[in-house]
């Protein structure tokens, strides 16, 4: 019987002394300790081990027992009584044991564990590991920093639930585990906290760095992949909840605003491999992105924030955030980089920011990002989004800087669709400058030839691609007839007068060549398709068509026809402006003439 044979090791092993030990007796207790358990002797393992007499025993040997008694307490059912009994035991051991032996032990469990046993195997040894390391005297940061990451380390791979359903489902019980965590982590907390009290010179910083490592762990997972909005019956929200004691930890050990405001990293280590240096910089930038989110969007630590800074340093401060977030493809990433953003740009005065700050990289590459993002990305309310954003960060800007920022997006966009939005912003800004509803000579005269240089062309001349292009093609038309209608050839306040000739030159008859060059292939692309719907047996065969270089899907011949119908008329809708153009141009040159005559 099991527990006969744990009897009598025990026997046997009472009139040794400790240091007599030897490893046959280490395997033995094992052996019979694990055959109890899983017999179904779990009360009586526990009298042997709460019997004073093994307690030196048990010091030793106990922490053997922790891989079979884990087995257990997952094989038995939660009222089960002998569940009751392996839990009591676990308990024991943590006050028994060596602490470091059983801390081992305890870390190798958790290491091993994988799969949809691995919250429940943390959450169940989080509080035995929890005292054994308040025993540790020697070493205790460096376990502490070991538990932690080992910890975080196996958590990472978890999915981590997103939507309503899936956070109170909780299937892996990643929510509940993460909170649990940083319970266990409280008191190592606390013992930092009192330390630094004590002295204004503290300069134990191991456990410190322990913690803040385990923080900006916890802000890159689950933190910044976690949905943080505050959702519909969902009392205690499990992330927002994690994500406000990570912030606590970062204030209370006085780290919180030097990463906010320094970027402090903490003690990075030195890698030889520059591949493994690259990845822990990259790690440390999304997790400063997610705590510039949690406390400028989330108002996470807000409290403790010092309101002395002005919007635009703020906004200067998270622009390197900002692109971190957006470059990434992941919803719950992007759509944080955009409310960060948008945030941060709400808190300013249209016109307010100085054309200066365009001398800062974040502020150029991240509206190059964001036109990425209106363009490239799959989800549709994220697109819209980035789109109103770049509207307010292009309202934010005074005269130059909004003047430096067109020229920039037109440079760097390559969409049409971008450059004709930019060219409308143009037109908006001419129009309150001939309005004189602000005093602007970023938007009239020499300033805007030279800007009407890059908008009043065609990219290629006459062989560019009329349809891709349409979007830019009938903003820059309809900001010509614009400026030939609102400013007289006496007064030629934006100078549109004076480079006519220019613009006729590289754009409009390109444009009438291009036309009718465009018209005449689409034209005789029609003919083609009907004729050979004709001799086809039917009208459904499916073939390809190539349209603005791209290959569409397959079609078809009436889809086809449908296509390329649309691109006739996008064509008669550009030759329409066009005409209208050229016939305001005459009629205004005709007007100055007889007022001249």
């Amino acid at each position: 019987m099991a527990v006969d044979e744990l009897q009598a090791i025990i026997q046997r092993c009472q009139v040794l002394e400790e240091a007599d030990f030897k490893g046959e007796d280490f395997n033995l207790f094992q052996v019979a300790g694990q055959k109890c358990l899983e017999d179904g002797y779990a009360s009586q393992l526990l009298e042997v081990i709460q019997n004073e007499k093994n307690k030196v025993i048990i010091k030793n040997m106990g922490w053997n027992l922790i891989s079979p008694l884990v087995r257990c307490i997952f094989m038995y059912k939660q009222e089960d009584d002998k569940r009751e009994h392996c839990l009591k035991i676990l308990d024991q051991l943590a006050q028994l044991c060596n602490p470091k032996e059983l801390f081992l032990g305890l870390l190798e469990q958790i290491e091993q564990t994988s799969g949809e046993q691995v919250c429940q195997t943390i959450m169940l040894l989080l509080q035995p590991l929890q005292t054994v390391l308040l025993k540790l005297q020697n070493k205790k940061a460096y376990s502490v920093g070991l538990s932690l990451a080992m910890i975080m380390n196996q958590l990472t791979p978890l999915p981590v639930p997103y939507t309503k359903q899936q956070i109170q489902e909780d299937k892996l019980g990643l929510c509940q585990c993460c909170n649990a965590v940083v319970d266990f982590a409280k008191p190592f907390v606390s013992e930092v906290v009192k330390n630094m009290e004590k002295s204004s010179e503290y300069n134990d910083m191991e456990l410190k760095e322990e913690l803040l490592k385990f923080c900006m762990k916890s802000l890159k997972y689950p933190l910044l992949t976690a949905q943080l909005e505050q959702l519909e019956g969902i009392e205690e929200h499990p992330f927002r909840r994690f994500a406000t004691e990570i912030i606590d930890i970062l204030w209370n050990i006085r780290e919180l605003i030097p990463l906010v405001f320094l970027h402090r990293k903490g003690k990075s280590p030195h890698w030889e491999n520059q591949e493994f240096a690259d990845i822990e910089q990259k790690n440390s930038a999304e997790s400063l992105a997610c705590l510039s989110y949690l406390m400028f969007v989330q108002r996470f630590g807000i409290d403790c924030f010092p309101m002395v800074f002005s919007p635009s340093y703020l906004l200067q401060c998270n622009m390197t955030h900002i692109e971190v977030l957006l470059i990434r493809t992941e919803e719950s990433m992007l759509s944080k980089g955009l409310d960060l953003f948008e945030s941060c740009l709400l808190r300013m005065e249209n016109n307010s920011l100085l054309h200066q700050y365009l001398e800062f990289r974040g502020f150029i590459n991240v509206p190059q990002v964001l036109v990425k993002v209106m363009t490239l990305c799959p989800i549709e309310h994220l697109r819209k989004k980035s789109l109103n954003i770049l509207q307010l960060f292009i309202d934010k800007f005074d005269a130059e800087g909004k003047y430096t920022l067109f020229r920039c997006l037109l440079k760097t966009s390559n969409h049409a669709g971008v450059e004709g939005y930019v060219i409308k912003n143009i037109k908006d800004q001419i129009h309150l400058s001939l309005m004189k509803a602000c005093d602007n000579t970023w938007f009239t005269g020499q300033h805007l030839i030279s800007l009407l240089d890059l908008v009043l062309l065609l990219p290629e001349g006459a062989e560019t691609d009329l349809l891709q292009n349409s979007d830019r093609i009938m903003a820059s038309l309809n900001l010509l007839r614009y400026l030939i209608i609102k400013d007289c050839e006496s007064d030629n306040q934006t100078g549109v007068w004076t480079i006519l000739p220019k613009i006729e030159q590289n754009f409009l008859k390109p444009l009438h060549v291009g036309l009718n060059m465009s018209k005449a292939h689409y034209e005789a692309e029609i003919k083609n398709k009907k004729e050979n719907r004709r001799e086809a047996h039917s009208s459904n065969t499916v073939c390809s068509l190539t349209v603005s270089g791209e290959k569409m899907p397959a079609m078809t011949t009436e889809m086809q026809l449908q296509v390329l119908h649309s691109a006739l008329f996008t064509f008669d809708l550009i030759e329409s402006v066009l005409s209208r153009v050229e016939e305001l141009i005459e009629v205004k040159i005709k007007g100055g003439m007889d007022e001249n005559s």
